[in-house]
């Protein structure tokens, strides 16, 4: 039997959804939710930063149109979930465990996420096809890069001194880690900038909005051999 773990989240939607929309994942998501639990938070991040990199180069140096719109799905599906894990498990945690410093990253990485979510939601609804729609990538990409290079070269290693120095250190990355891939099981996996970016306020719409897009999903392409909710084959 499949048992659930639930993440150690102060947000009572979140628990109530986690409760009611938990249901046995595919091996391959389940893989992932491992992987991310053996590893620390920014190791976790990173990785998803790499992939959506992958999925970036994919479709910008590519000229088949299927191939651009199942890559462009599957950049959509990643960064819609890491940017609202991101703003449910780690932003909150910055600020519990970094003060007024970490509160200052919390806030400034919010902003530059928002940017990000409106600049997504205009590429989420276009299609391959389109002579804008690399263009309009490459635009959202200018943003998104400069926020990894800030987060991977001053956030994440600031955050995991200060982790070392008051909470445990890499056990306490480790535990973030594993509920930040298990909170992208369940957050929206397109983006909502009306939702906004604050912890309560974004938890209670987004579980409105998942299920809606995890439905959604089935419907749409995406890369073969690549972890989606619903991959797939058309």
């Amino acid at each position: 039997m499949f048992r659930v773990i639930r993440p150690a989240v102060s947000s009572p939607f979140i628990k109530t959804s986690l409760r009611s929309q938990f249901t046995p994942a595919s091996s391959a998501i389940s893989q992932r939710l491992y992987t991310a639990a053996m590893s620390t938070i920014s190791e976790a991040i990173k990785k998803d930063h790499r992939e959506l990199e992958q999925y970036y180069n994919e479709v910008i140096n590519s000229t088949d149109h299927d191939h651009q719109q199942r890559f462009g799905n599957q950049f959509t599906w990643e960064l819609a979930r890491h940017s609202v894990a991101e703003e449910l498990i780690v932003y909150p945690a910055f600020e519990k465990h970094m003060g007024e410093k970490g509160h200052k990253m919390a806030e400034d990485d919010r902003k530059e996420h928002h940017k990000v979510k409106e600049l997504l939601k205009e590429f989420q609804n276009m299609h391959a096809e389109s002579v804008d729609y690399v263009p309009k990538l490459k635009e959202l990409w200018g943003p998104l890069s400069e926020h990894i290079k800030e987060e991977e070269e001053h956030d994440l290693p600031a955050f995991e001194e200060a982790l070392v120095k008051v909470a445990g250190g890499k056990s306490e990355s480790e535990k973030l880690a594993k509920q930040f891939g298990l909170t992208k099981a369940f957050v929206p996996s397109r983006s909502h900038p009306s939702a906004g970016e604050n912890p309560y306020f974004e938890s209670a719409m987004g579980m409105l909005a998942a299920p809606i897009d995890h439905i959604a999903d089935i419907f749409r392409k995406f890369p073969e051999n690549k972890i989606s909710p619903n991959p797939s084959t058309k």
